[in-house]
């Protein structure tokens, strides 16, 4: 029964669609995830942002010097709790090392060919399925000079790589999104940018690969891989056991626990972000967009409009800091003049932990030495942006073909 059953190790958006793309080539898919059925994970409260124009890896000059003053800052964008941890020092090494141009140089137009590929792969699915996918771009909000004369930097180096981005200033923005009021000096457009809701597109997802004949378990936490001969062979927690021909570990913030058992140590740490949702804010934006000086991302969704934000590195912890959801709150304001505190004070803020590798690209390939094992985690911020094009890459190298593109630079095993 399990010859040919491929095993997808978690069930947020890089699990799903890695099933689903595997079960349209005809291979039989069992999906283990760590929640009940239908429950919150990292990939239901996200802002539901498809982001060709994040082609700047997380791991960039700068980014170093900033994330330290922001460390005394208990309301700012990001945190790295400090602690004891040979994982985390080596993560922060690595992190460091790559925070250079060479390494933005290098990886900008990858992330660029997966972030188009996985748009026009969305695009493919609302034909079908609807989501709420939204094709009108996104809005770099600057409400500093100096924040608009950055983004028109990387508006720029946009256009060097293909992308389409126009600066605009208050006026035109204003005209672009009339539904909100703005307290800005101008802004960036990215027209390939889209968004969506993430809620229905999970439940879309979970539809189609339970029509496909794919099995998802729910509610069992995976705790071992066996091994025999070079080839994993079962994984199995909470009392289950499963067997397969081939695995595909998609865990999100969990994934690199559970490759240590093979002595695989991947440099992962998971970052909680945090959102709220205004079921029915005073105005409503129609494109989705980010506050550029604060790091905050602004999603509609139907009638209601979600705040999402912060970078906290603090291990497999989702607990709520107050301090961190003020700062989403407090930031409103500067830009939204029409929105207040107030707005907010009835809602329940949201957390999810994103799997963040140290150089901001993902691990998405084989692992040498199982040939039968296959890793698909570390996309951080664009876990959902990245859903699709990681579930195709995953079925192809599944299936023996060739990728759309080179991934080498994408192996679990670079750190190695």
């Amino acid at each position: 029964m399990n010859a040919d059953r491929v095993v997808v190790v978690g069930g947020g958006v890089i699990g799903l669609c890695s099933a689903y793309y595997a079960l349209k080539r005809g291979l039989a898919v069992t999906v283990i995830e760590r929640e009940a059925a239908g429950a919150d994970n990292c990939s239901m409260g996200n802002a539901g942002m498809i982001v060709p124009s994040h082609f700047t890896p997380l791991a960039a000059p700068g980014m170093m010097a900033k994330g330290l003053r922001w460390m005394f800052n208990p309301e700012s964008p990001f945190y790295v709790r400090p602690r004891l941890s040979l994982d985390l020092m080596r993560w922060g090494w690595l992190f460091y090392r790559h925070s250079t141009a060479r390494h933005v140089a290098a990886s900008r137009e990858l992330l660029r060919d997966l972030n188009l590929e996985s748009r026009r792969l969305f695009a493919e699915l609302a034909e079908t399925e609807d989501f709420g996918l939204e094709q009108r771009g996104l809005l770099m909000l600057c409400n500093t000079q100096k924040g608009l004369d950055e983004e028109a930097k990387v508006a720029q180096e946009a256009h060097e790589i293909g992308l389409q981005a126009r600066v605009l200033d208050a006026a035109a923005t204003a005209a672009l999104d009339p539904g909100v009021t703005l307290d800005i000096v101008g802004a960036v457009h990215f027209p390939q940018d889209c968004h969506l809701s993430p809620g229905r597109l999970m439940a879309a997802l979970r539809r189609r690969v339970i029509e496909l004949g794919g099995i998802i378990e729910s509610g069992i936490r995976i705790e071992k891989i066996e091994t025999r001969a070079g080839a994993v062979t079962a994984v199995s927690g909470s009392g289950r056991r499963f067997e397969g021909a081939r695995f595909v570990i998609a865990g999100g913030s969990w994934t690199a626990e559970l490759l240590k058992s093979l002595r695989l140590n991947l440099p992962l740490q998971a970052g909680k972000g945090y959102s709220l949702t205004l079921p029915a804010p005073p105005e409503l934006p129609q494109l989705c967009s980010i506050f550029a000086e604060a790091k905050v991302a602004i999603t509609p969704m139907g009638s209601s409009l979600r705040f999402g934000g912060t970078m906290e590195v603090g291990g497999l912890d989702l607990t709520i800091q107050p301090s961190r959801v003020r700062g989403i709150v407090k930031s409103v304001h500067a830009y939204f003049p029409k929105f207040s505190e107030a707005d907010f004070a009835d809602v329940k803020p949201w957390a999810g932990l994103r799997p963040v590798s140290p150089d901001g690209v993902p691990y998405l390939g084989e692992v040498p030495g199982l040939h039968n094992l296959l890793v698909a985690s570390g996309h951080a911020m664009m876990g959902l942006s990245l859903g699709p094009v990681s579930g195709r890459l995953i079925a192809d190298l599944l299936a023996g073909d060739a990728p759309f593109r080179p991934i080498d630079a994408l192996s679990p095993v670079r750190f190695s």
